[in-house]
């Protein structure tokens, strides 16, 4: 450890007391309880309004007059395409082959709702935990990541919901063969809709993790380019598990991952560049800059 990080660890040890591992663990406890009673709290309002859940957001890319089908159709419009670019999902029914698969899907959508909606709060309550490990530097090098991870986070559900769920719906209730009738069950329509939207959350989350792998020294900016065309590989590879086995949802899904990519890149190579104009500044100075 440098000698200012030591001296800076000494003095938060001194502000703050150091605590004990089972101090530690009590803290750890405190946090998840709080963190599963904010997914409880927006899961029961999601619960209690069960038409809203069904019939508005969970049913939504079933219905024509959904925000997506309307905003491509006015598009084609406003270019002179005419109805080149309208489509809308087939109409298809949903059926249950359960006694209580309503109940237990709705608990679940809840619960998901519930951890989408508190995900700032939950994030917010681990940072709290993880935050006084830090060091003074640290923190302020991390500063505002619970607004960005949250924000991340949310842009990739909506981007799964609003753009993955009704392109891969209209696609998969439309192919089908003479003869068959497209009745799904309610538990694969929402197996598809979770699929749709929570893994794309997580995968947004990208470039903070490109940031804290590069703060550590295990990734750098040459070595993403250098291996940009593997990283493309093993892009499509993880469109094609998180969406349907349609060309469109894969598209979809990797163009953005993509992005995503080579916005990594551009933070890998801020760190460094942050990095080595800290190596090159005088020991001396950085010493009078915190005392």
């Amino acid at each position: 450890m440098a000698l200012d990080q030591q001296h800076e660890l000494e003095r938060m040890k001194e502000q703050k007391g150091e605590m004990t591992f089972f101090e530690h663990v009590a803290e750890l406890r405190v946090t998840i309880l709080r963190s599963v009673a904010g997914i409880f709290a927006v899961g029961i309002l999601f619960f209690v309004n069960k038409d809203f859940v069904f019939g508005t957001l969970l049913f939504g890319p079933r219905y024509p007059e959904f925000p997506t089908y309307r905003l491509l159709c006015w598009g084609s419009h406003s270019m002179g395409l005419g109805e080149s670019m309208c489509f809308t999902p087939p109409k298809f029914d949903l059926i249950t082959r359960q006694l209580g698969e309503v109940l237990m899907q709705h608990l679940f959508v809840s619960f998901w709702l519930g951890l989408i909606g508190a995900f700032p709060y939950v994030f917010w309550q681990f940072w709290k935990f993880i935050k006084p490990g830090l060091l003074e530097t640290e923190q302020k090098a991390v500063r505002g990541v619970v607004f960005i991870c949250s924000g991340l986070f949310l842009l990739g559900v909506l981007f799964g919901y609003f753009i993955i769920a009704p392109f891969s719906i209209s696609f998969l209730a439309g192919y089908t063969v003479d003869g068959l009738v497209v009745a799904p069950t309610l538990d694969s329509y929402v197996t598809y809709m979770t699929m749709f939207t929570l893994p794309t959350g997580l995968i947004f989350e990208m470039p903070v993790v490109a940031y804290f792998l590069a703060r550590i020294g295990i990734i750098g900016a040459a070595f993403m380019r250098n291996y940009r065309r593997h990283a493309i590989v093993v892009i499509l590879i993880i469109a094609a598990i998180i969406t349907p086995p349609d060309v469109v949802s894969q598209t979809l899904v990797a163009v953005p991952l993509w992005g995503l990519y080579e916005i990594s890149i551009l933070v890998v190579a801020r760190v460094q560049r942050k990095r080595a104009a800290a190596a090159n500044t005088p020991r001396d100075l950085i010493v009078s800059d915190q005392d």
